[in-house]
């Protein structure tokens, strides 16, 4: 794990850090909703309780899903934003940008409460989720063109693991809350204004690290991506792996211009070898977001109550050990098997292994239902099935956390060129954040409606959907950012050569003529 080429990174990893600290915002903000409108001093205070004390389970349902899924909402337009925001400002300063909006929004849903309404929160989470958008598109793209390629896979797949790490960190201040500060409006108020924290770590970080070399090449700003390429490698600037790598970019970059000079967007979608990049990025995250984990994710105090485990601190702490789970098992992926395994051999085991566990919980569930227990009543053990399905979805995360959870940034960031690398990543944002607000607002419904058929439709489109698409994939493990144009069938191996050696010379005698 630490080899000489993890310290040789260092910079690269500590920028990856920098950048996807902003991803444990993602994890967080989508995590911590569906924890909080479970909290019946958070029912009490919005009126979602009837007279007799019983949850008004039509109106808990509507709030429940607003306010998880209009995050979804507002982050699906800041992705899609991102692209023309971060080709005219860069990588670092669009980051930056977006995470002020986030600390906007973060606040207005802090304050909610009394006089100010449900719909302060509901406003507040549109305006964070606008920039949880924009991060989300713009981060795996700014890591991605900084990291070298025989360790871009590990560095761009702790997006993951940092999403995980959020995750988790909003389901335990869920259950501290919960456990300590039951009965007053710190019930959401902390939770929601720890988003402060993050994003204010955040933003003094970025001040640390250095702008893409590849975006500062196609603004033609050379010698300034040839001194942050040499720094990102800790190499010389005249080192000849530096001066390989940046004409390398040069070449990606100039042949680009010169087969596509003024065909604009059109082109950019519809070039040769493009559309099909674009199909993957919007199918794979359709795909991702329908795989269950969120719906388990952004729901887990309602999904354990489904499978019997009644009671709030039940409920949280089933939660919480779920995202503890997620961490680790993220983690050990991406730091041990994620270059080793390839992408498509992951993703089809992956997929696989999820499709099986639901089954199993959908079995379970549908031949010993759960005994819901009556208002008032004192939430009753978790039944040994109860358990039973609890350690399948334990199971099921490893098996998401080894696949489908990280290798979708992972895979949509290695396959486009410098010139449409944004607007992939907008793309595969966009789709990720469209099929999640759809996710997040349909999933109490099914809940409701299906039981344990919930489960069984998972493990359906985890099978029949997601393992047969893994199969289809090319390859791109251990492959350059400027190879995946070959791979597409954008360009020859033999023209790419050609334009290298061009780009070497041209250097090789500006060098020269420095020297001289």
């Amino acid at each position: 794990m630490f080899s000489g080429d993890t310290f040789k990174n260092i910079r690269v990893y500590w920028l990856a850090f920098v950048a996807y600290w902003g991803i444990i915002l993602f994890g967080y903000d989508t995590g911590i909703a569906g924890g909080v409108v479970s909290q019946p001093y958070f029912e009490t205070s919005f009126g979602l309780v009837n007279a007799n004390g019983s949850i008004n389970k039509s109106k808990d349902t509507v709030v429940s899903s607003n306010v998880v899924s209009v995050l979804q909402a507002g982050a699906f337009f800041g992705a899609l934003g991102s692209a023309p925001i971060s080709a005219w400002l860069g990588r670092k300063l669009t980051l930056i940008g977006f995470t002020i909006i986030f600390i906007i929004g973060a606040i207005i849903t802090t304050v909610a409460g009394g006089s100010r309404g449900i719909g302060y929160i509901y406003g507040g989470r549109v305006v964070s989720g606008f920039g949880i958008g924009g991060i989300s598109a713009v981060a795996p793209a700014y890591v991605s063109e900084c990291s070298p390629k025989n360790v871009r896979g590990r560095i761009t797949g702790c997006f993951q693991i940092m999403v995980a790490i959020g995750v988790m960190i909003s389901y335990f201040i869920n259950l501290g809350v919960g456990l300590h500060m039951a009965d007053s409006p710190k019930v959401w108020r902390i939770p929601f204004g720890f988003q402060l924290v993050l994003a204010g770590i955040m933003c003094l970080g970025l001040f640390t690290v250095k702008e893409s070399p590849r975006w500062l090449a196609s603004k033609g700003h050379a010698e300034e991506g040839i001194a942050n390429l040499a720094y990102l490698r800790r190499e010389p600037c005249d080192s000849d792996e530096v001066r390989r790598e940046f004409a390398e970019i040069e070449a990606a970059i100039r042949e680009e211009r010169e087969a596509r000079k003024g065909l604009g967007l059109k082109e950019a979608f519809f070039g040769k070898g493009n559309f099909v990049r674009f199909v993957i990025a919007f199918v794979i995250f359709l795909l991702q977001q329908w795989s269950g984990q969120n719906s388990v994710g952004y729901y887990a105090p309602q999904i354990f109550t489904s499978i019997g485990y009644s009671g709030t601190i039940n409920s949280l702490l089933a939660s919480g050990i779920y995202g503890i789970v997620k961490v680790v098992a993220t983690t050990l992926f991406v730091f041990f098997f994620v270059e080793s395994l390839g992408r498509k051999a992951s993703l089809f085991i992956s997929a696989m292994g999820m499709g099986i566990m639901f089954f199993i919980i959908g079995a379970i569930l549908k031949t010993h239902p759960v005994v819901t227990p009556l208002p008032g009543q004192p939430a009753p053990p978790p039944a040994p099935s109860s358990k039973g399905m609890a350690a399948m979805l334990y199971i099921y995360v490893c098996f998401y956390s080894m696949g489908w959870g990280p290798l979708p940034w992972v895979y949509v960031s290695d396959i486009f060129p410098t010139r449409t690398r944004h607007y992939g990543l907008a793309m595969g944002s966009g789709s990720q954040w469209l099929w999640n607000f759809v996710v997040a607002k349909v999933t109490p419904t099914l809940e409701a409606d299906l039981g344990f058929k919930l489960f069984m439709m998972f493990a359906t489109i985890n099978i029949g959907g997601m393992a047969v698409f893994s199969l289809l994939l090319p390859e791109t493990k251990g492959r350059s950012l400027e190879e995946m144009d070959i791979i597409f069938g954008s360009v020859s191996a033999e023209s790419r050569e050609a334009f290298i050696e061009r780009a070497l010379d041209r250097r090789e005698t500006t060098f020269i003529d420095k020297e001289v």
